[in-house]
């Protein structure tokens, strides 16, 4: 066995590939108060704020470094978590760009909902949206910065994961993309001026 040191100023983490072959079989939707809603006209600037507030305490940070005709281009199927006031407390992505596949590029929920079993509502529905008429094959990935829950709640679901890879990159919050004190499990280490002249 060995060890791999990660510079100061960056993050290593795990990341698990899953698939889910055959479509589930139908099940009543959980109830739940929120909703999803189709949102078409998302601007990139309205996509960074959701996705910093869903995926900031798992330091969440790709579409955050994109510029705007980048991200605008990636946002090709987006949906908003409503609360009852009409709140976005959350968002799926998906991406159909390959023929036959669905990715579930992001999933989530703002961290004030977490555990209060809107979660299970949430991914129900993101599998109905997934599983269009044309899709074989439907994919997730997730890392050991995101969620404990994530990975076994994807496996519990059918997904079987069939690749891992070691993932590194700078710290987001080094970096200026989230803030320093976003997600307080995984400790910071490093300068961002030594980050900043790589």
């Amino acid at each position: 066995m060995s060890l791999v040191d990660i510079p100061d100023g960056e993050l290593g983490a795990v990341v698990t590939y899953l698939e889910m072959r055959e479509r589930p079989r139908p099940r009543p939707l959980p109830a739940s108060p929120l909703r999803l809603k189709p949102w078409p006209d998302i601007t990139p600037t309205q996509y960074r704020t959701l996705f910093a507030r869903v995926g900031g305490r798992w330091l969440w940070y790709s579409r955050l470094a994109m510029d705007d005709a980048t991200l605008a281009a990636r946002m090709a199927s987006v949906h908003a978590v409503l609360d009852p006031a009409g709140v976005e407390v959350g968002l799926v992505e998906l991406d159909f760009r390959k023929a036959g596949e669905c990715l579930i590029a992001f999933l989530g929920l703002v961290p004030e909902l977490a555990g209060k079993g809107h979660g299970n509502w949430l991914f129900a529905q993101t599998l109905a949206l997934a599983w269009r008429k044309d899709v074989e094959r439907v994919l997730v990935n997730t890392c050991t910065l995101d969620h404990p829950a994530a990975l076994p709640a994807y496996i519990k679901a059918g997904f079987t994961a069939y690749k891992r890879a070691f993932e590194s990159f700078p710290d987001p919050r080094l970096v200026g993309l989230l803030p320093s004190d976003i997600a307080p499990q995984v400790p910071l280490f490093g300068d961002s001026r030594a980050i900043s002249r790589r």
